[in-house]
């Protein structure tokens, strides 16, 4: 699990993603936005949601908000997160480095819209001192282009 299972991954399956590890935590957007030098919305946040009966995975740009219609609209319940106590059992990263990579338990990975505004976005990479630098089309790619517009400014 974590960041170990994210370098497996990308090299089982030959993925030239460049992964970013730091001396200090990037467990937060605007510690990962200081560390990395750039805005905080080119942070992908990776958010785990509980759908009752169904955790899914939502990117999304580092300081946009969930909205709460939007989210029912689109999955058909209110929005509820992951308890931070289950997050790593649930995801297979720690609470700070949630990604939608090495997904063991092959969550439904969704992209919102928010961030279509950058070339090149940065989510964690399984732990919280990393991050992924990748371009926001290979990210939706590897989301299976599951893109959703659920997200507020």
């Amino acid at each position: 699990m974590g960041i170990e299972s994210v370098r497996k991954e990308f090299f089982e399956k030959g993925f030239a993603y460049k992964i970013i590890e730091f001396e200090e935590s990037t467990a937060t957007v605007q510690l990962a936005a200081d560390a990395l030098g750039v805005e905080p919305g080119m942070i992908a946040k990776t958010m785990a949601f509980d759908l009752r009966g169904e955790d899914v995975l939502v990117l999304m740009k580092g300081d946009t908000r969930i909205d709460n219609k939007k989210f029912k609209a689109e999955f058909g319940k209110k929005a509820k997160m992951v308890p931070s106590e289950e997050i790593e059992e649930r995801t297979g990263h720690p609470m700070g480095g949630v990604c939608p990579f090495a997904n063991i338990r092959g969550l439904r990975v969704f992209v919102d819209e928010s961030l279509k505004v950058y070339d090149v976005v940065y989510p964690a990479a399984g732990s919280r001192n990393s991050a992924v630098e990748i371009s926001v089309d290979e990210l939706a790619k590897y989301a299976g282009n599951n893109w959703v517009s659920i997200g507020k400014e």
